[in-house]
């Protein structure tokens, strides 16, 4: 499958400054070209954290916990099957008991069994716990039904979710949201474990303005590594807020202060604690966690991440790292047979343009791992991509995961499809970038027709042209060791915040295949300076790569065989 052509796009820098001596110039333009245009701007202190109180409808929650609390209420956390809701399941869990909660358990549903979030099926499945309050997170804004189910059996419920509400809400007794139409919060970006986050320092203040504190306050901080892991996991853009609360995770889990079910993935990943970035939990990290409720149960992702016993937690982390090896081979058999559907798409004579979404179905799917389908071949064709698998063997009902370019609000498409043909999508729900549906196998054609046609009407040509952001040229002698330390701590980068690449021509001067798939390179600058090791991930074609090319790169530490040098992570090449 040939990849969608790239062109590398300089971005502009603002005027800004002044900065410091010691921020070097080249991060002086990177942080500008991000809107960071001078230091007050990039201190990123806690106290400078969106207040709790400004998130609307919190302090109802919070005096509904906290009378819940008074009364020794039963309070069951329910949470979702992806790294986001795992981690926000356990900030509940252990922020509730730190807050004085002495009935506190938590269910996370499966995938198969139960379906997304509070369903009618997992509310059966409760009873056998007798709650009094249900708290979700990262989920109920869509569960309807599931929600009046316990409703109607008696239990109070509590909504914490981030994404985005339909025309109706469901009959929650209290909905914590930042994304509801009426919520004047200022950052929409927090994921699901910031809001139960925000939820547990609203609860403290109500605990403390009751005077219900005999000692020392509890130090919610020290859920702020989970909060970090969630929040870069699930991939919403790493605003301002959302990078104060990621930094001060990244801090604590690089002091090794972070859970035990934590430092013991950072340390099956082969990853270092002490110098861990953001780019370690997207990459290293939340794939573990995720690996769980994609085959198997989040269940076990949320006990590895509730664990206080190191030993335990090092046994459960080493169970999700072999998922996780199990889902990156399905992975890659499913990507080959996806490639192999976009390959055989009839696309009229003498060949043409792809759709300007790619809907994509095969019976021998898993639904848990075709989120990661969409986004791989989404990066490579530079398309939205949505991708489908039977809810489970046999089943005539799929289960889709999409995902988006910038440009297209998918949410909004899959409404708008839903609007103009109704009940074609049983449901369905997810933001601007990442979405998930389910649909009878038996309108699938209908769907793709009318979602190409949706796309089609919001999708300039322009918007369908890859381009891939650099931050411009090195000079030579700024391929150091040091630069390549600060730009690996000066983020947090991520989603809407996005590593620093570089680009500029070079010349090949040696090159060598590793495995199946990827280059080993040493580039030699054609400005002059010292031959400089480089790695190209998937960039064998079949072919050598020409003796003088065009790179866009990453600066990245180098510490093989103990050695302090530098890497350049070739993230497109081309030849000149």
């Amino acid at each position: 499958m040939t990849p969608a052509p790239l062109r590398i796009v300089r971005r502009a820098v603002p005027p800004h400054g002044p900065w410091p001596e010691t921020v070097p110039p080249v991060l002086q333009r990177i942080y500008a070209a991000r809107g960071v245009l001078d230091p007050a701007q990039g201190e990123l202190r806690l106290a400078r954290l969106l207040p709790p109180e400004s998130l609307g409808r919190v302090a109802q929650a919070a005096a509904l916990l906290a009378d819940a609390i008074a009364r020794d209420a039963h309070i069951v956390v329910v949470g979702d099957f992806d790294c986001d809701g795992a981690t926000g399941t356990a900030v509940a869990v252990r922020g509730l008991r730190l807050l004085g909660a002495r009935r506190v358990s938590h269910q996370v549903p499966h995938r198969v069994t139960h379906g997304y979030g509070l369903t009618p099926g997992l509310v059966e499945h409760l009873r056998a716990l007798s709650p009094d309050l249900v708290l979700t997170v990262d989920s109920g804004i869509a569960c309807h039904a599931g929600i009046a189910a316990a409703k109607a059996s008696g239990w109070q419920v509590l909504v914490t979710d981030h994404h985005l509400p339909g025309e109706t809400l469901p009959p929650a007794d209290v909905i914590v949201d930042p994304n509801l139409g009426d919520d004047a919060f200022p950052s929409k970006a927090l994921a699901g474990v910031g809001v139960v986050f925000y939820l547990l320092l609203a609860l403290r203040r109500h605990q403390r303005e009751a005077g219900r504190f005999t000692g020392p306050e509890p130090d919610l901080s020290c859920l702020l590594d989970l909060v970090a892991v969630g929040t870069v996991a699930d991939l919403v853009p790493l605003d301002f807020n959302n990078r104060l609360l990621v930094s001060a995770g990244l801090r604590r889990l690089r002091q090794g202060l972070g859970q035990p079910g934590l430092r013991a993935l950072i340390e099956l990943a082969g990853r270092d604690a002490a110098t861990l970035t953001a780019s370690d939990i997207g990459f290293a990290i939340g794939p573990r966690l995720n690996a769980a409720g994609r085959l198997e149960d989040m269940a076990l992702g949320i006990e590895c991440l509730l664990c206080d016993d190191p030993v335990r937690a090092r046994e459960l982390a080493a169970v999700l790292d072999r998922i996780n090896a199990e889902r990156k081979d399905l992975q890659q058999q499913m990507v080959d047979a996806a490639e192999a559907l976009v390959a055989g798409l009839p696309l009229g004579e003498g060949g043409g343009e792809l759709p300007p979404v790619l809907c994509l179905h095969d019976e021998a799917w898993h639904p848990g791992v075709v989120g990661l389908v969409a986004s791989r071949l989404k990066d490579r064709l530079h398309r939205p991509v949505l991708a489908l698998a039977p809810s489970e063997p046999g089943s005539t009902l799929l289960k889709g995961s999409a995902r988006s370019i910038s440009g297209l609000h998918l949410r909004d498409a899959l409404a708008a499809v839903d609007a103009r043909h109704p009940g074609l999508i049983e449901r369905f729900g997810g933001h601007a970038m990442a979405a998930g549906l389910s649909l009878d196998a038996a309108g699938l054609g209908e769907f793709r027709a009318a979602l190409e046609a949706e796309v089609a009407s919001r999708l300039s040509p322009e918007l369908l042209r890859s381009e891939l952001p650099s931050d411009g040229e090195l000079a030579p002698a700024e391929h150091t060791r040091d630069l390549a330390d600060q730009l690996r701590l000066a983020g947090p980068w991520g989603q809407g915040f996005p590593e620093p690449v570089f680009d500029g021509v070079f010349r090949v001067a040696s090159w060598r295949r590793v495995g199946e798939r990827h280059l080993k390179l040493a580039l030699q600058p054609e400005a002059g300076g010292t031959e400089l090791s480089a790695i190209h991930f998937g960039g064998w074609t079949g072919q050598a790569p020409a003796g003088r090319v065009h790179v866009a790169y990453q600066l990245e530490p180098d510490d093989w065989n103990g050695r302090r040098g530098v890497q350049l992570l070739v993230r497109h090449l081309a030849p000149l």
